[in-house]
């Protein structure tokens, strides 16, 4: 049934000259999206339009109906490709007069009635094919209450009971498909999908990858830390889970698993770490550019926001990865480590872009200068080394890829749009908050409680972005109406529809990394959630004592970084920590006053903070020196506990 919701279509491969046709004209397509965002000052329903088109006509030939689909493009691939080109077309040349038409009042023309029509069903299958059954089905079921909610008692009932209407808004203003999500696409997204796509065509991955494994691979548990790191590091390019569990946990899962650990151990492992990409700045994932123009707040105040609670939950996992592995006695990585001189030797061209990202944020440059910029730094700085150069069919065949990793992301929120559109002209958006203030009682914390658990139900099987433009045209409202600021609600929204890829029962990083540790993607998943168990306590922690947002003074943001470091440390003890103790666990009392510990540590409270640190700090001692430690450990594995398990 869950393999059902979450299975796309079959993601084509090409050889020969049709797969450099593609390359071709998707660079070709790359470059109008650079020259349309940096060059020229475009409508946003006209850059919407030839987008989505766009998008379009390259997905169907590129994306199967099903699984099953044959390798080649069918009639039916085809035709709905030159539908979809046809439609752009029409919305092109006829641009001025739909811009000029009075919403609701001018009657439609018969191509017009019929191109809005086309484009509906087309991104509905698009969807279909790149997200699965799950997103598209609640889309559908959107639509059907937009078309028919009429018919419903109030309060849930609505006026509209035509599909003009709908059409009206969904495709011919930017309040649907080529609203805010598609919009941030066609910009932000993909200026820095190709930053990324560029940086890694030119060896950046390897890069990180030899830089973690230069840290931490000698260590005890080495290549489960380089799995972290690395995955923490170009998780910020790809702002996927799943696509950075893919692209890292090929190499550190087989790694992890030869050495002993266990699948388990292995998938969870990267799984946690790759699903903390999407909330690490300098990049993040794209639902970040979708928060910062569905809220109005500048992206650069997001990346600053999200910059300590990403550290501390990379700190979080790492520092439980570290303790199982002193607990198991897992091994260090038995290959050759690369020499941390040597990796900077021959990467310091990849120091260039990164640092062009950062300066220009710094500065307060637009999201869409800074991709840009970045882009081209990397295309700059790997040509001042003969061993990162890229050639100019590496050039195109980056940016191709650009176009063709967007895919999924495109389908996925232009669907989304269709979701915002119908939302905010029923007035459903804030009929759901009402509903959730109700089942709260009003309560600030059952409200936060209930915000959380819909966020990660709304994302369970959908990708990141989707997740989180659910959550906030539906939960966000409840936030704001018990008086949360915007941005910390959305930013709390932000991340469970981030650790919704690695939340039972659908998980979909789990999925991806339960094929290569060959494991059951439950039995990963829930290992994952507990390696990432500061996560889902941190969106708490930041509405609390908003100074783990960097709002504050120096010292308050100081004591917050601190008490943070403190408090994920004391979680990770009671965690995962042995003990003298029957079990070979720490006694629950013990695991309780670490937790309160952690709690106070983090307190908005300079005086609370300051206390539940030295408490956390003397508890962590008394632990680490009381426990018999490694000892311990080996003794709980000689009595049937697995490697890492």
């Amino acid at each position: 049934m869950i393999a059902r919701l979450v299975a796309t279509g079959r993601r084509r491969t090409f050889e020969g000259v049709p797969a450099r046709i593609l390359t071709v004209l998707a660079a070709g397509f790359a470059i109008w999206v650079i020259y349309a965002n940096i060059f020229v000052i475009s409508d946003p329903l006209v850059l919407g339009i030839l987008f989505v088109s766009g998008i379009l006509t390259l997905l169907f030939p590129v994306i199967g109906h099903a699984q099953m689909a044959p390798a080649t493009p069918t009639w039916l691939d085809w035709a709905l490709s030159a539908l979809s080109l046809a439609s752009g077309v029409f919305f092109f040349v006829n641009a001025s007069v739909i811009s000029d038409r009075i919403t609701l009042l001018d009657p439609f023309t018969g191509p017009q009635f019929f191109f809005g029509t086309a484009i509906l069903l087309l991104t509905l299958e698009a969807t279909r094919r790149t997200t699965g059954a799950g997103l598209t089905g609640i889309v559908v079921l959107f639509l059907l209450y937009n078309w028919f909610g009429y018919l419903l008692p109030p309060p849930f009932g609505h006026g509209i009971s035509e599909f003009s209407y709908l059409l009206d808004i969904l495709v011919f203003t930017t309040d649907g498909v080529f609203g805010v999500p598609i919009q941030v696409v066609a910009s932000y997204v993909f200026l820095f999908v190709m930053f990324g796509t560029l940086l890694s065509k030119a060896g950046g991955g390897e890069f990180f990858f030899n830089l973690a494994s230069a840290a931490t691979g000698n260590s005890r548990g080495g290549p489960a830390k380089v799995a972290v790191i690395s995955s923490g590091l170009y998780g910020t390019m790809s702002g996927s889970p799943t696509s950075d569990v893919v692209a890292t946990g090929s190499i550190t899962i087989p790694i992890m698993k030869r050495l002993g650990y266990s699948k388990r151990f292995s998938g969870a492992v990267e799984v946690a770490a790759s699903t903390g990409g999407s909330a690490m700045p300098p990049i993040m994932g794209s639902a970040a550019f979708i928060l910062a123009e569905y809220t109005g707040t500048p992206y650069r105040d997001v990346v600053y926001a999200a910059l300590i609670p990403a550290m501390l939950y990379y700190v979080g996992v790492f520092l439980q990865v570290h303790m199982r592995a002193v607990r198991h006695d897992l091994r260090p990585y038995n290959g050759e480590i690369p020499k941390l001189t040597r990796t900077f030797a021959v990467g310091w061209p990849f120091i260039v872009p990164i640092g062009v990202i950062i300066g220009m944020l710094w500065v307060g440059y637009s999201p869409v200068m800074t991709a840009g910029a970045g882009a081209l730094g990397v295309v700059i700085g790997t040509a001042l080394s003969g061993r990162t150069r890229m050639t100019p069919w590496q050039l195109v065949e980056g940016l191709g890829e650009t176009t063709l990793r967007i895919l999924p992301v495109a389908g996925a929120c232009a669907a989304a749009g269709l979701v915002i559109g119908g939302l905010s002209m029923t007035g459903l958006g804030m009929k759901a908050a009402n509903v959730i203030i109700t089942l709260s009682g009003g309560g600030l914390g059952w409200t936060l409680v209930l915000a959380a658990v819909v966020t990660i139900v709304l994302g369970l099987g959908m990708p990141t972005p989707s997740a989180y433009i659910l959550a906030a045209v539906l939960v966000g409202p409840a936030l704001v109406k018990v008086g949360l600021p915007v941005l910390e609600s959305h930013m709390f929204l932000l991340y469970y529809a981030v650790l919704s890829a690695l939340t039972p029962p659908i998980a979909v990083a789990a999925l991806a990394a339960a094929a290569i540790a060959d494991e059951d993607p439950f039995i990963i998943a829930f290992d994952a959630v507990r390696l990432a168990a500061v996560g889902f306590l941190m969106p708490f922690v930041f509405l609390w004592n908003p100074a783990i947002l960097g709002q504050g003074t120096g010292l308050e943001i100081a004591m917050a970084c601190l008490g943070g470091v403190a408090g994920a440390t004391a979680i990770a003890l009671s965690f995962e920590w042995v003990g003298r103790q029957q079990s070979g666990r720490l006694a629950w009392p013990l695991r309780a006053c670490l937790l309160a510990g952690a709690a106070a540590s983090v307190a908005p409270s300079l005086a609370i903070s300051a206390a539940g640190i030295a408490a956390t700090a003397a508890l962590s001692a008394l632990v680490l020196r009381g426990t018999g430690g490694l000892a311990a450990s080996r003794k709980a594995a000689r009595d049937g506990e697995n490697p890492a398990g």
